[in-house]
C-alpha cells in the first residue's frame, strides 16, 4: 500500500507554522470530494479510493497521511485533491514530492 504525507504547500496566513486548515473546515472542504471522517470526531477518513489519518485531537492539522487503498481511483482522487485544496504530496517510501 502506497502511504503519503500530505503537507501545506504555502505558508500559513497566520503567524506560526503553516496549516492545512481546522478540522471543521476539512472536513467541510473535503466533503465535496466525498471524503468523511469514519465517525464524529474521527481521526480515520475515507474517500474514493484512499483513506486519510489524522492526528489524534490536532486542531489546526499541520499535516495528515494518506494511504492508497484501491491503485484504479486513487489517483485520480488525490490529483483533484491537491489541485483543490493546494496541498502537496510526499512519498513516505522515495522522499519524492507528488507534482499536481
Amino acid at each position: 500500500m502506497r502511504v503519503l504525507v500530505i503537507l501545506p504547500s504555502a505558508a500559513s496566513t497566520n503567524a506560526g507554522n503553516p496549516t492545512l486548515g481546522s478540522r471543521k473546515w476539512l472536513q467541510t472542504s473535503l466533503a465535496t470530494l466525498n471524503i468523511f471522517p469514519e465517525s464524529a470526531g474521527g481521526d480515520i477518513w475515507y474517500g474514493p479510493g484512499i483513506e486519510f489519518q489524522l492526528a489524534p485531537n490536532q486542531d489546526p492539522v499541520v499535516q495528515m497521511l494518506l494511504m492508497v487503498t484501491d491503485e484504479d481511483i486513487a489517483w485520480l482522487v488525490i490529483e483533484r485533491i491537491g489541485k483543490l485544496m493546494k496541498w502537496k504530496f510526499v512519498d513516505v517510501n522515495t522522499g519524492h514530492e507528488l507534482v499536481h
